[in-house]
């Protein structure tokens, strides 16, 4: 029986201004084992981001609850937590920061960058700090005589390096990768997830990988959500998802993938118009504002996110009646 390590139920966060307010998750529920890589998926401004700041609590959630459970069993509502426990928490929830140009402090060197979450959170001689540094960067494929230069020095996949070890440093349980190859070369992208999936088969890391990149989450990721408009639209696993997807959503997406066999012939599904308003949603189903199997009852009434095959999970009122097309997984 797989263990499962996270719990988010039911999670919302709304971002409040003076004249508006934005919800940018909501109502967002789902399971986390341990050692699996869960990816999240969508147009930019889905929440997909959003979510994960939640999951680390580096926003508080409006309402609904993230249930970590620590190695002993005990469960975490994250963000029911006083600061002191939240602090030791955090070793085994990171995060991989989206542009490795804006998310490393230009003052500190790799060494101070990497360093950073061992001196807070242990306190260490200087020798055991440098050894654990040290191994950290070698394992990401740094190299170790370059630790006291400063991250001007480096490329964008080096920089990209440099924060997946200022994650892996403390050996966390969980790792946040919020669009942790999207402003990487191709070539590049390749060798971080190569990395990242080298790494989790060593430590058993579980990742949570957030990105728009579709052939990169069928590559690394064992299941699959797909967000639109702050909702989960679709949950299932990588493989039944790309291949059977349910919702419409998922299925324009998966349109888009460029297949590597010149006899395989794609048709596109083109989304008509932009993403409504997040300050004034439509009724009924939210997407149904660009969707070609629109009808009246998608206009006018909620939708339920159900469980429609055992583990695949997607909210739309014509599940029965749509037959949509995927791509062959791999």
């Amino acid at each position: 029986m797989a263990e499962t390590i996270l719990k988010v139920k039911g999670v919302s966060k709304t971002f409040h201004s003076k004249k508006v307010s934005v919800r940018a998750v909501n109502n967002v529920s789902f399971e986390v084992t341990r050692g699996e890589t869960v990816a999240f998926v969508g147009e930019s401004g889905c929440g997909k981001t959003t979510l994960g700041h939640c999951i680390v609590r580096a926003v508080d959630v409006t309402s609904g609850e993230v249930i970590y459970i620590a190695e002993d069993g005990t469960e975490y509502d994250l963000h029911g937590l006083d600061k002191r426990t939240m602090k030791s928490i955090r070793r085994d929830i990171q995060m991989i920061f989206q542009d490795p140009f804006s998310s490393l402090d230009p003052r500190m060197t790799v060494f101070d960058i990497i360093s950073e979450p061992l001196r807070a959170n242990f306190r260490m001689k200087r020798s055991e700090l440098e050894e654990r540094v040290k191994d950290a960067a070698a394992k990401v494929g740094l190299n170790t005589s370059y630790l006291r230069r400063y991250p001007h020095a480096f490329s964008g996949g080096q920089r990209q390096r440099i924060g997946i070890a200022r994650a892996l440093v403390l050996y966390p349980r969980i790792i946040v990768c919020d669009e942790a190859v999207s402003a990487l070369d191709v070539s590049v992208q390749a060798q971080v997830i190569n990395l990242l999936k080298d790494l989790q088969n060593e430590f058993g890391f579980t990742y949570l990988f957030i990105s728009h990149d579709l052939s990169a989450v069928e590559y690394i990721s064992d299941r699959v959500g797909v967000m639109y408009l702050g909702k989960m639209v679709e949950f299932a696993a990588t493989d039944r998802l790309f291949e059977q997807p349910l919702h419409p959503y998922t299925e324009a997406l998966l349109s888009s993938v460029l297949i590597a066999d010149p006899t395989v012939v794609m048709e596109r599904i083109p989304l008509v118009g932009e993403m409504p308003d997040p300050t004034n949603p439509p009724t009924g189903c939210f997407f149904h504002t660009r969707c070609r199997y629109c009808m009246d009852i998608c206009r006018t009434e909620d939708v339920q996110f159900i469980e429609e095959k055992p583990g695949h999970y997607v909210a739309c009122h014509r599940i029965k009646e749509l037959q949509l097309k995927g791509i062959l997984a791999g």
